[in-house]
């Protein structure tokens, strides 16, 4: 079993920034990529950003990039995102994932495994 905890949002007007961050415990080992996803009221949860430990390498929802970033240490089991410009559209709660596959785009939520409890980002006008 894995435990995710996110940490890091609140309320913040539009372009400024927030920064959330996740900690993983318990079966953390062999992770494959951690990720980011949002929800907002009335939506689908969507894809965010991601990282994959084996290279390093990331990904982002179109929507985000540019502004937002996503680093982690694959060692202390952590992944942090870094949200710069600040949209009212990116109100949501936003949520930590891991996964222990490969393959697939990434971004779908289905292609995690354990998530966390979520927290609320909200950008005011």
């Amino acid at each position: 079993q894995v435990q995710l905890v996110e940490s890091g949002g609140g309320l913040v007007q539009a372009g400024g920034s927030l920064r959330l961050s996740c900690a993983a415990s318990g079966r953390t080992f062999s992770s494959y990529a951690m990720g980011w996803f949002r929800q907002a009221p009335g939506k689908e949860r969507e894809f965010v950003a991601g990282i994959s430990w084996s290279g390093g390498s990331t990904y982002y929802a179109d929507s985000v990039k540019g502004r937002f970033t996503i680093s982690g240490d694959n060692a202390k089991n952590t992944v942090s995102l870094q949200m710069n410009s600040l949209k009212p559209e990116d109100t949501a709660v936003y949520y930590c994932a891991v996964r222990y596959r490969s393959g697939g785009s990434a971004r779908l939520p289905h292609e995690y495994d354990y998530w966390g409890q979520g927290t609320q980002v909200t950008v005011s006008s």
